[in-house]
């Protein structure tokens, strides 16, 4: 918190208006320049109005018959009047422009952070530091961007009026003109200490209001729904609510009454202000210093300049405020760019006749245990390779470093020779597919589900929806490819689980990449439908290298070579045959899980484990 001083900030207006204003020259060059030019002249003519305003005033005050004194006015009204119409459509023209601005300018900055977001390096999703600074871009600091557009113009049109008025008042009497700051600069001392309460508020209170979100997302998600009911969490999840959101209202509450009392002061200070600057006019009129028609010109000027100045104030307070979420969007921005990681240099191989992994070590943030620990393994072009193990082993680790998600800490994975660490990681992915267990349930039609996002022709749609079962789920569907697979929106469909694992499993056949990582693929289907999807596979990988992992070992007996996991080590590797006359973990595992089916196999194969 110690960037974010008035001072401080007030030094990075101008770099800020700066960012602003770009962004809002890529959302619109035309509405951009309108919105300024407009405001320019609009100030301009405010200012000739005024001065136009004394001549009027100047006519009237002088001697001789009143219709004489009206008739000599005329000229200059005609001129006050004109100004007036003037500056009222030029205002509402900039106003018009800036009102344009605001949704153009709001999409390019979503887009920014969604682009970015989607970009950024896997592994920064396990970093706790970087969800809070994506809550507070994606929350507050992506829907600020508009409002700091808009602050920014209207601080510099409050700039051009003040500029007008502080003309006029100069011409009448420079006097005047630093008396108007003591009608405001309270109340902008308030403005920015009252800003300043609230973003400390709201900066701490991130990871709190995330929890909040979360639990009000537990209780009232369909996906969670049956769970809070067959359970009877309901009160449970409420008294969780309660807690959280009791402690996010006493600081929002004492945040309040310290607000109350700055603006409380403020406002007393500004008012004895506004009395000193109309006492001092009194006196100058008393002494002579000005004559009465400047002095009533000279009234207006400092309502105008009044009205503009706090204007000004309220507009670089918002900017002050806005300012500050806006910067935390453009920090995290920034740092979403740099995390990155390095250009790639190489171009992504396309095939490969050797992929290995080559002691590779790798630990998540925040964790000392290394989730792998100097694994070597590798997978032939045409191979059918297993990964094996209990659950927080290593495997699912192990097949995203395999998959370009990870970088390794240490060690290297190579396609033939080829350090898939200098390749352009998003080229490289086009040439993996992966069916997960955790798949993820696209609110989007059939065929999208299945495509995601690559046009291959109909007859590739439907010869991977064949090959992965998901051909008889889709025919079920009242729209076929075209049925929209969420239940939330009209007309929507819901598969069941082992329907979304058929189509999951399309959506890697579709890819038709030379590497297919298969992680539990199986988890939601019967055993029929188990065993008719690992025979579809061996038939789709004939030419293609296949990575399984999977908990069901009597899928993995075929496999060309298996490695077993412990603790992130592989321990043991071979192929079945081999691996059972080791009778060692996978022996043991392989022998539970027959024994479960078969009671006779396991006094047969090894009675001692039983």
């Amino acid at each position: 918190m110690t960037g974010v001083g008035f001072l401080t900030v007030a030094r990075r207006l101008p770099a800020l208006i700066g960012h602003a204003v770009r962004l809002a020259w890529r959302a619109s060059p035309r509405d951009t320049a309108a919105t300024i030019a407009l405001s320019v002249l609009g100030g301009v003519f405010t200012a000739f109005g005024l001065l136009a305003t004394t001549g009027v005033l100047q006519a009237l005050f002088s001697a001789g018959p009143t219709p004489d004194r009206v008739r000599a006015a005329l000229p200059s009204l005609l001129l006050v009047g004109a100004a007036a119409a003037l500056r009222t459509g030029l205002e509402a023209g900039a106003g018009w422009a800036q009102s344009r601005l605001e949704p153009q300018v709001s999409r390019i900055a979503e887009k920014q952070l969604y682009e970015l977001t989607s970009r950024v390096d896997l592994i920064r999703f396990d970093d706790p530091e970087f969800h809070d600074a994506l809550e507070r871009a994606r929350m507050r600091g992506v829907s600020m961007v508009d409002s700091v557009v808009d602050s920014a113009i209207d601080l510099l049109t409050g700039l051009i009026g003040i500029g007008a008025a502080a003309g006029v008042l100069g011409i009448l009497h420079p006097v005047l003109l630093p008396l108007l700051l003591l009608a405001v600069l309270p109340d902008a001392w308030a403005a920015v200490r009252s800003a300043r309460m609230r973003y400390t508020m709201m900066y701490t209170l991130i990871p709190v209001r995330r929890r909040k979100w979360i639990l009000t997302g537990l209780m009232a998600a369909r996906e969670t729904a049956a769970e809070v009911r067959s359970f009877t969490m309901r009160r449970f999840l409420t008294r969780l609510y309660d807690a959280v959101s009791g402690a996010e209202q006493e600081a929002v509450l004492a945040v309040a009454r310290r607000q109350a009392v700055a603006r409380i002061i403020g406002e007393a200070l500004g008012g004895l202000g506004t009395a000193i600057v109309y006492l001092a006019l009194g006196v100058l009129l008393a002494i002579g210093a000005v004559p009465l028609a400047v002095a009533g010109t000279a009234v207006l000027a400092i309502r105008s300049g009044q009205t503009s100045l706090a204007n000004l104030m309220f507009s670089t307070n918002r900017l002050y405020e806005e300012g500050l979420y806006f910067t935390d969007f453009l920090d995290f921005c920034d740092k979403a760019r740099a995390r990155r990681g390095p250009a790639r240099s190489l171009e992504a191989p396309q095939a490969f006749q050797r992929i290995t992994v080559d002691d590779v070590t790798f630990n998540y943030p925040g964790k000392e245990e290394p989730a792998l620990d100097h694994v070597s393994i590798h997978l032939d072009r045409g191979e059918v390779v297993a990964l094996v193990g209990e659950n927080g082993s290593g495997k699912t680790t192990l097949s995203k470093i395999i998959a370009g998600l990870y970088d390794p800490g240490d060690g290297q994975v190579l396609w033939d020779e080829v350090d898939i660490r200098q390749v352009d990681h998003e080229e490289l992915r086009r040439h993996i597919a992966v069916i997960a267990q955790d798949h993820t349930r696209w609110p989007l039609t059939a065929k999208d589900n299945i495509c995601m996002g690559l046009e291959k022709g109909v007859e590739a749609l439907h010869s991977s929806a064949e090959v992965a079962g998901a051909d008889q789920v889709i025919a079920e569907l009242p729209q076929g490819y075209r049925t929209l697979l969420d239940r939330r929106f009209k007309d929507g469909h819901e598969p069941s689980g082992g329907q979304w694992q058929r189509i999951a499993v399309a959506r890697g056949f579709y890819r038709d990449a030379p590497l297919l990582i298969c992680d539990e693929p199986t988890a939601a289907l019967d055993a029929r439908a188990e065993h008719a999807l690992f025979e579809r596979i061996r038939r789709h990988a004939d030419g293609r290298t296949v990575l399984l992992i999977t908990h069901r070992l009597a899928s993995v007996r075929y496999a060309d070579r298996i490695y077993v996991l412990d603790h992130g080590k592989v321990v043991e590797q071979g192929t079945h045959d081999d691996l059972m006359a080791l009778d060692g973990i996978y022996a043991d595992l392989y022998t539970i899980q027959a024994s479960a089916y078969d009671p006779a196999y396991a006094r047969k194969e090894s009675p001692t484990k039983i």
